[in-house]
């Protein structure tokens, strides 16, 4: 859909989400999505679909719209609904395939997965540490090829777990390297940085459930999630391994507790060692890099034909991950 069109078209109810507004009436923001961008649809409460959506309306569910499509500069691709109505089994035949809107990996995951072991087999040089990485990739890997990497933000398509922690596991490595060859006279060890790298996000097995459709918090992940969650798994197998000497797996836990840095974001203290500092810049530019070329991709692909770079469109709308306008360039000198 270009923007003023008029059309019917099958979306996923992605997110529900009830507000009020200076005036104390109440709303709701709706967002629709396929596998490639996301509209809003804000529903008043003196609009005609209020009352449906309150208590109809359910997320992750497929619907048949007739809507107009418009774009705002601010608040990015929008919706307003004149028609609406639950998928029928019959719509297949109109051209619904559930299939086509989520998104996936574009890499195959056991491809990544084995490139993950291989990595730990080939870098790792301490027997026990090897081990643990290892046996934590096998015992989790029918869970690890369809997870992940979060329910939002970044790498949150099935196969984004193992996209991710490849990724940051390769920019560990090349880090790694470069600055024990400049500090040679306080040397990092590349062993945790690898074994780090790999088992920063470990928890996420059991902080998000996850399914086709997306991600979605466990009771346990929202309690106490993925830090602490990952050190217990990694404690857990350390018990079984009574050659992995202490001071490495206190060091490999400080790793993963303190991977993201800042309480807000989850860690409760900062990297204290230099593997740690290594693996919080490798997993934090992974993350804002993906979701930078996120936040282009959307804008690109809910821009009309041409459109791309005209005046007034030299950024994205501010409703992505980042939070931020992202700059596209600008437009071409006129004719």
């Amino acid at each position: 859909m270009a923007p003023g069109d008029l059309a019917d078209c099958f979306a996923l109810l992605e997110r529900k989400s009830g507000g009020t507004t200076r005036d104390g009436k109440p709303f709701f923001r709706v967002q629709f999505r396929d596998a490639r961008r996301t509209a809003t649809a804000m529903i008043w409460s003196d609009g005609a679909w209020y009352a449906d959506c309150q208590s109809k309306w359910k997320e992750q569910q497929f619907y048949k719209l007739r809507c107009l499509y418009s774009e705002s500069p601010q608040y990015g691709s929008q919706l307003e609904i004149d028609r609406i109505r639950l998928v029928e089994e019959a719509d297949r035949a109109a051209g619904f395939n559930p299939d086509e809107f989520f998104a996936q990996s574009r890499f195959d995951p056991r491809e990544m997965l084995a490139d993950l072991d291989q990595i730990a087999r080939r870098e790792i040089t301490q027997p026990a540490l090897r081990t643990l990485v290892t046996d934590l990739l096998a015992e989790h890997a029918e869970m690890l090829l369809v997870m992940s990497a979060a329910a939002r933000n970044h790498h949150a398509f099935p196969g984004g777990y193992l996209e991710h922690v490849l990724s940051v596991t390769r920019t560990a490595v090349f880090l790694a390297e470069k600055y024990a060859a400049l500090y040679p006279e306080c040397p990092v060890d590349k062993n945790l940085v690898v074994a780090g790298a790999i088992l920063h996000d470990i928890g996420k097995i059991l902080e998000l459930e996850h399914a086709r459709s997306g991600a979605h918090y466990t009771p346990a992940g929202r309690l106490i999630g993925h830090i602490l969650l990952g050190r217990d798994l990694i404690r857990d197998k350390a018990r079984t391994l009574p050659d992995l000497d202490p001071e490495t797996l206190l060091r490999l836990e400080h790793i993963v507790v303190s991977h993201q840095n800042l309480p807000e974001w989850g860690s409760p203290i900062p990297p204290h060692t230099l593997e740690a500092l290594l693996v919080h810049y490798a997993d934090d530019i992974d993350a804002k890099y993906q979701m930078m070329v996120q936040a282009l991709l959307d804008d690109r692909s809910s821009r009309s034909a041409g459109d791309e770079l005209s005046p007034g469109r030299e950024f994205t709308a501010r409703d992505n991950a980042l939070q931020r306008r992202v700059f596209k360039g600008l437009p071409p000198p006129a004719k």
